[in-house]
Protein backbone atom coordinates (compact mmCIF):
# COMPACT_ATOMS: atom_id res chain seq x y z
CA UNK A 1 0.00 0.00 0.00
CA UNK A 2 1.23 3.51 -0.86
CA UNK A 3 -0.52 6.84 -0.39
CA UNK A 4 -1.64 8.24 -3.73
CA UNK A 5 -4.11 11.14 -3.55
CA UNK A 6 -6.64 13.11 -1.54
CA UNK A 7 -10.17 14.17 -2.39
CA UNK A 8 -11.61 17.45 -1.12
CA UNK A 9 -15.24 18.49 -1.02
CA UNK A 10 -15.39 22.13 -2.15
CA UNK A 11 -17.96 24.92 -2.08
CA UNK A 12 -16.44 27.18 -4.76
CA UNK A 13 -14.91 25.01 -7.49
CA UNK A 14 -13.57 27.93 -9.55
CA UNK A 15 -11.73 29.49 -6.60
CA UNK A 16 -10.25 26.16 -5.53
CA UNK A 17 -9.12 25.21 -9.06
CA UNK A 18 -7.58 28.67 -9.46
CA UNK A 19 -5.72 28.32 -6.14
CA UNK A 20 -4.37 24.81 -6.69
CA UNK A 21 -3.31 25.55 -10.28
CA UNK A 22 -2.19 29.18 -9.96
CA UNK A 23 -0.63 29.17 -6.48
CA UNK A 24 0.54 25.57 -6.02
CA UNK A 25 1.24 24.76 -9.69
CA UNK A 26 -1.01 21.73 -10.17
CA UNK A 27 -2.32 20.91 -13.64
CA UNK A 28 -5.83 19.81 -14.46
CA UNK A 29 -5.43 16.25 -15.71
CA UNK A 30 -9.11 15.46 -16.16
CA UNK A 31 -12.65 16.63 -15.57
CA UNK A 32 -15.62 14.31 -15.32
CA UNK A 33 -19.27 14.17 -14.38
CA UNK A 34 -19.37 11.45 -11.71
CA UNK A 35 -22.39 10.53 -9.58
CA UNK A 36 -24.11 13.78 -10.48
CA UNK A 37 -21.11 16.04 -9.74
CA UNK A 38 -18.60 17.84 -11.97
CA UNK A 39 -15.24 16.68 -10.59
CA UNK A 40 -11.78 18.14 -11.31
CA UNK A 41 -8.60 16.03 -11.12
CA UNK A 42 -5.21 17.69 -10.46
CA UNK A 43 -1.63 16.42 -10.51
CA UNK A 44 2.00 17.50 -10.66
CA UNK A 45 3.28 13.96 -11.23
CA UNK A 46 3.03 12.15 -14.58
CA UNK A 47 2.86 8.82 -12.72
CA UNK A 48 -0.29 9.94 -10.86
CA UNK A 49 -3.48 10.67 -12.81
CA UNK A 50 -4.47 12.79 -9.85
CA UNK A 51 -2.97 13.75 -6.54
CA UNK A 52 -5.94 15.94 -5.65
CA UNK A 53 -9.55 15.54 -6.72
CA UNK A 54 -11.96 18.41 -6.13
CA UNK A 55 -15.60 17.42 -5.69
CA UNK A 56 -18.53 19.80 -5.17
CA UNK A 57 -20.57 19.27 -2.03
CA UNK A 58 -19.06 21.28 0.79
CA UNK A 59 -21.42 23.75 2.42
CA UNK A 60 -20.32 27.37 2.04
CA UNK A 61 -18.40 28.70 5.05
CA UNK A 62 -18.25 25.27 6.73
CA UNK A 63 -15.16 24.47 8.75
CA UNK A 64 -12.51 22.19 7.28
CA UNK A 65 -12.19 18.78 8.88
CA UNK A 66 -8.57 18.45 7.68
CA UNK A 67 -5.62 19.21 9.89
CA UNK A 68 -3.36 19.87 6.91
CA UNK A 69 -2.37 18.87 3.39
CA UNK A 70 1.43 18.76 3.11
CA UNK A 71 3.58 19.18 0.02
CA UNK A 72 7.33 18.51 -0.04
CA UNK A 73 9.51 21.04 -1.87
CA UNK A 74 13.08 20.38 -3.00
CA UNK A 75 15.08 22.87 -0.92
CA UNK A 76 15.15 25.75 1.53
CA UNK A 77 15.70 28.27 -1.33
CA UNK A 78 12.56 26.89 -3.05
CA UNK A 79 10.59 27.15 0.20
CA UNK A 80 11.81 30.76 0.54
CA UNK A 81 10.71 31.51 -3.06
CA UNK A 82 7.26 30.02 -2.45
CA UNK A 83 6.93 31.88 0.86
CA UNK A 84 7.59 35.19 -0.94
CA UNK A 85 5.04 34.29 -3.64
CA UNK A 86 2.39 33.32 -1.11
CA UNK A 87 3.10 36.41 1.01
CA UNK A 88 2.61 38.62 -2.07
CA UNK A 89 -0.73 36.91 -2.78
CA UNK A 90 -1.97 37.75 0.71
CA UNK A 91 -3.03 34.23 1.71
CA UNK A 92 -4.58 33.77 5.13
CA UNK A 93 -2.78 32.60 8.29
CA UNK A 94 0.76 32.48 6.87
CA UNK A 95 2.98 30.76 9.43
CA UNK A 96 6.65 29.92 8.63
CA UNK A 97 7.80 27.24 11.09
CA UNK A 98 11.05 25.52 12.02
CA UNK A 99 10.43 21.94 13.18
CA UNK A 100 14.13 21.04 13.43
CA UNK A 101 13.68 18.08 11.09
CA UNK A 102 11.94 20.25 8.51
CA UNK A 103 11.29 23.85 7.58
CA UNK A 104 7.65 24.60 6.80
CA UNK A 105 5.29 27.31 5.63
CA UNK A 106 1.66 26.90 6.68
CA UNK A 107 -1.29 28.86 5.25
CA UNK A 108 -4.96 28.42 4.32
CA UNK A 109 -6.46 27.72 0.91
CA UNK A 110 -9.58 29.70 -0.13
CA UNK A 111 -11.89 27.38 1.84
CA UNK A 112 -9.84 27.23 5.05
CA UNK A 113 -7.97 23.95 4.51
CA UNK A 114 -4.51 24.26 6.03
CA UNK A 115 -1.67 23.75 3.57
CA UNK A 116 1.92 22.96 4.53
CA UNK A 117 4.85 23.40 2.16
CA UNK A 118 7.98 21.86 3.66
CA UNK A 119 11.50 20.71 3.00
CA UNK A 120 13.44 18.32 5.17
CA UNK A 121 16.59 19.29 7.01
CA UNK A 122 19.60 16.94 7.18
CA UNK A 123 18.52 15.90 10.69
CA UNK A 124 15.87 14.10 12.66
CA UNK A 125 14.80 15.63 15.93
CA UNK A 126 11.70 15.12 18.02
CA UNK A 127 9.20 17.58 16.51
CA UNK A 128 9.07 21.15 17.75
CA UNK A 129 7.31 24.18 16.35
CA UNK A 130 9.19 27.48 16.50
CA UNK A 131 8.95 30.48 14.17
CA UNK A 132 11.06 30.32 11.01
CA UNK A 133 12.60 33.72 10.29
CA UNK A 134 13.00 34.31 6.55
CA UNK A 135 14.81 37.57 7.33
CA UNK A 136 17.79 35.30 8.06
CA UNK A 137 19.95 33.97 5.21
CA UNK A 138 19.76 30.29 4.30
CA UNK A 139 23.13 29.76 6.03
CA UNK A 140 21.85 31.45 9.19
CA UNK A 141 18.66 29.35 9.18
CA UNK A 142 20.81 26.23 8.76
CA UNK A 143 23.06 27.26 11.70
CA UNK A 144 20.11 28.11 13.98
CA UNK A 145 18.45 24.79 13.15
CA UNK A 146 21.63 22.78 13.64
CA UNK A 147 22.03 24.32 17.12
CA UNK A 148 18.41 23.37 17.95
CA UNK A 149 19.02 19.81 16.79
CA UNK A 150 22.27 19.42 18.71
CA UNK A 151 20.56 20.61 21.91
CA UNK A 152 17.61 18.21 21.58
CA UNK A 153 17.93 14.72 23.11
CA UNK A 154 17.17 11.95 20.63
CA UNK A 155 18.29 13.92 17.57
CA UNK A 156 20.42 12.32 14.85
CA UNK A 157 21.38 12.59 11.20
CA UNK A 158 18.39 11.95 8.90
CA UNK A 159 20.19 9.03 7.21
CA UNK A 160 20.56 7.23 10.55
CA UNK A 161 16.91 7.90 11.46
CA UNK A 162 15.76 6.67 8.03
CA UNK A 163 17.79 3.47 8.38
CA UNK A 164 16.33 2.79 11.83
CA UNK A 165 12.77 3.42 10.62
CA UNK A 166 13.23 1.25 7.53
CA UNK A 167 14.41 -1.66 9.72
CA UNK A 168 11.44 -1.22 12.04
CA UNK A 169 8.90 -1.01 9.20
CA UNK A 170 10.40 -4.10 7.58
CA UNK A 171 10.20 -5.98 10.89
CA UNK A 172 6.57 -4.88 11.38
CA UNK A 173 5.69 -5.65 7.76
CA UNK A 174 4.25 -2.17 7.29
CA UNK A 175 6.78 -0.69 4.84
CA UNK A 176 5.33 1.04 1.77
CA UNK A 177 6.12 -0.62 -1.55
CA UNK A 178 5.55 1.12 -4.86
CA UNK A 179 5.18 -0.67 -8.15
CA UNK A 180 4.92 1.22 -11.40
CA UNK A 181 2.09 0.20 -13.69
CA UNK A 182 4.80 -0.18 -16.33
CA UNK A 183 6.39 -2.93 -14.20
CA UNK A 184 3.22 -5.04 -13.94
CA UNK A 185 2.77 -8.07 -16.24
CA UNK A 186 0.55 -7.41 -19.22
CA UNK A 187 -2.95 -8.91 -18.98
CA UNK A 188 -3.14 -9.31 -22.76
CA UNK A 189 -0.72 -12.23 -22.73
CA UNK A 190 1.49 -10.57 -25.37
CA UNK A 191 4.59 -8.44 -25.17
Amino acid sequence: MAFSHIGLYVADMAAMVSFYTGVLGFSITDQAHIRGADVVFLSRNPDEHHQIVLVPGRASHSLSTLNQISFRVVSLPELRRLHAKILALGVRDLNPTNHGGSWSVYFLDPEGNRIELFTQTPWYMPPVSVPLDFALSDDEIYTVTQAMVQAAPGSMDRAEWRSRLQRRLNEEGTIEHRTSLLDLPSSSGGT
